[in-house]
């Protein structure tokens, strides 16, 4: 398998809805190019944000969803999984991760996209996170949204 790609991508804003609808914005584009998306979430609030926030981000698009853990069938015929807990076998070309934690098993993924928010928190929790990808020997790149 090649080695995972990471990016940060930096916004500006430091509320809550901003960064979710930056992942939105993130699962619509790579389900656009057929990949398979997990987004993985804080905890099960942030899970059923996210889950309403794909049906209404935005009124020209869809982006097929649903809740991991998921039935077998329907796991397979959808293309963007959201989890708090364990991250699917099946959705493994993004991975976009809104916990404050570097992802486990994330070296099983094409590609790690981290969304970091502009409030101090969630600056000094990416940093550490860049940290623990470089030490593993990855070179993220960063993009200000």
């Amino acid at each position: 398998m090649p080695e995972t790609k990471v990016d940060f991508y930096l916004i500006a804003a430091t509320d809550t809805r901003s960064r979710l609808s930056t992942a939105c914005r993130l699962a619509e584009k790579a389900y656009e190019q057929g990949l398979r998306v997990t987004v993985r979430t804080a905890g099960p609030g942030e899970t059923a944000e996210v889950d309403d926030l794909l049906w209404t981000f935005s009124d020209r698009s869809f982006v097929p969803h649903g809740v991991w853990p998921a039935e077998p069938d329907f796991a397979s015929a959808t293309p963007v999984m959201i989890s708090n807990g364990a991250l699917p076998e099946s959705h493994r070309d993004v991975l976009i991760n809104l916990g404050a934690d570097v992802p486990p098993g994330y070296a099983g993924f094409c590609r790690v996209c981290e969304i970091v928010g502009g409030d101090e928190d969630a600056k000094r929790q990416a940093r550490v996170r860049w940290r623990s990808y470089k030490e593993a020997g990855l070179a993220p790149d960063t993009h200000n949204l």
